[in-house]
């Protein structure tokens, strides 16, 4: 356990670890119970285009009362409602389906995501100490424990090596608000020329477990909610992935950044050249 981390008496990792994937997995299956043919949005966010659904409800309503009854001295962290304080120094974080916009459409990469984490709800300064990834459409479920190694469906993952970047195959993902969009693509003229290719597949929790297996080889984002990130930060982490941020900072809203050898180290100079955390464009939203 790192220095600073201590676990409530008779709390283990393991047992953590078993709840998460429980938790997750129940949530998909709700998903996948009660998808209506055609989905409607509830209630928009950030914007016109960041929807929330009767099912993202739904499944947080669900984890939240399981959470109560079985953790009722942690704390909740969730996208969907309002923060649950707690005494234990854990807290849940957990984003009922993460990739909404995939669900409401119908695109087979949406997951239900549930981390626990000790320390303050920042990505830059909590330990995840477990967490699950359950992709609701196809069944996969990655899952890790501190200290315990990551895996996919009960299977440890492969040792998986560093590619260069020249043929590094990186994940990326956009933001709802129309300025944010104009900096990122800015920033992606910049960084395509540089790799592979790049995919959008529209679920952080999943393109971090992509990268822990190695389907990924690289992965960055501009403005990941602790939610987005916990679990899948930690399945990455325990395959050997380091997950950062730019200019010597941890990973958080500004950009998180995941792989593995110089590459990554090179995807970050990248990234700061690019001013890929800088100002964004406030014309394009006028």
């Amino acid at each position: 356990m790192p220095d600073g981390v201590t676990l409530p008496e008779g709390v283990t990792v393991a047992g953590l670890r078993a709840l998460a994937v429980s938790l997750a997995t129940a949530g998909g299956a709700l998903v996948r119970e009660r998808r209506p043919e055609r989905v409607t949005v509830a209630a928009t966010k950030s914007s016109d285009v960041d929807p929330v659904t009767a099912m993202d409800r739904a499944v947080e309503e669900m984890l939240r009362t399981r959470l109560a009854a079985e953790r009722p001295d942690d704390a909740i962290l969730g996208e969907e409602g309002d923060d649950v304080a707690g005494s234990s120094g854990l807290t849940w974080v957990v984003d009922p389906i993460d990739g909404t916009v995939n669900y409401l459409y119908g695109v087979a990469s949406y997951a239900v995501s549930v981390a626990v984490v000790a320390g303050p709800a920042d990505p830059a300064r909590w330990t995840v100490l477990a967490g699950c990834v359950h992709s609701v459409v196809d069944g996969r479920t990655w899952d890790a424990g501190l200290g315990e190694g990551a895996t996919r469906d009960g299977v440890p993952l492969r040792p998986v090596g560093p590619a260069p970047l020249g043929r590094s195959l990186v994940g990326t993902g956009f933001g709802y608000a129309a300025s944010r969009r104009a900096a990122q693509a800015r920033v992606l003229t910049e960084v395509l020329p540089q790799v592979r290719d790049i995919r959008r597949l529209g679920a952080a929790a999943i393109d971090l477990c992509l990268l822990a297996e190695g389907a990924l080889d690289l992965y960055y984002e501009r403005g990941l909610n602790p939610w987005d990130m916990a679990a899948g930060s930690l399945v990455a982490t325990e395959n050997g992935a380091r997950v950062t941020g730019l200019r010597g900072s941890g990973p958080g809203e500004g950009m998180t950044v995941a792989g593995r050898g110089e590459a990554l180290d090179e995807l970050v100079a990248l990234l700061e050249r690019a001013g890929a955390d800088g100002p964004e464009d406030t014309a394009a939203s006028r």
